[in-house]
């Protein structure tokens, strides 16, 4: 989901509620601890430079939980971040602690925003070594890709 798909959802619920993949809801008392914007410049396993760009939300909680997020307080914060960090329409990613901070997409199911599981991906399968019908076959992983003798790394 872009952020712009956010706000038009944002000025239609009231309450803000997130799904974890596996229907889990996240408590209702969480906090939006940053908004902020994200850029990765790297290079593949294959050489090849690339940049990626992601509006980046991260969401705690504490034990106060004598309060929620309202949807309008939250497009307060992203007009906040927009202006002053120059935030542009980008693709959103959602931080959240569990056993270590995980990363998730967004998505929106009607009533709930879903944190969807994201997934890593080898960008130079080409360049691999590995035959493609010994590949997975939903995605490119890049511990497959870049093992010891894989090719590439």
């Amino acid at each position: 989901m872009k952020l712009n798909e956010l706000k038009s959802i944002l000025a239609t619920i009231e309450n803000v509620e997130f799904e974890l993949p596996s229907g889990e809801m996240v408590e209702t008392h969480f906090h939006v601890t940053e908004v902020g914007q994200i850029s990765k410049h790297f290079v593949d396993c294959g050489g090849t430079l690339r940049t990626e760009r992601v509006v980046n939300f991260q969401l705690w909680v504490a034990n106060d939980t004598d309060h929620s997020l309202k949807a309008p307080k939250l497009l307060k914060i992203i007009d906040i971040a927009e202006n002053m960090l120059g935030i542009q329409n980008d693709e959103i990613e959602v931080e959240y602690q569990q056993d270590s901070i995980t990363k998730y997409g967004l998505d929106f199911n009607g009533q709930h925003l879903v944190l969807t599981s994201k997934q890593t991906a080898c960008l130079a399968s080409d360049a691999c070594g590995i035959p493609s019908e010994k590949l997975p076959a939903s995605k490119t992983s890049g511990a497959v890709c870049c093992t010891p003798g894989g090719g590439c790394c």
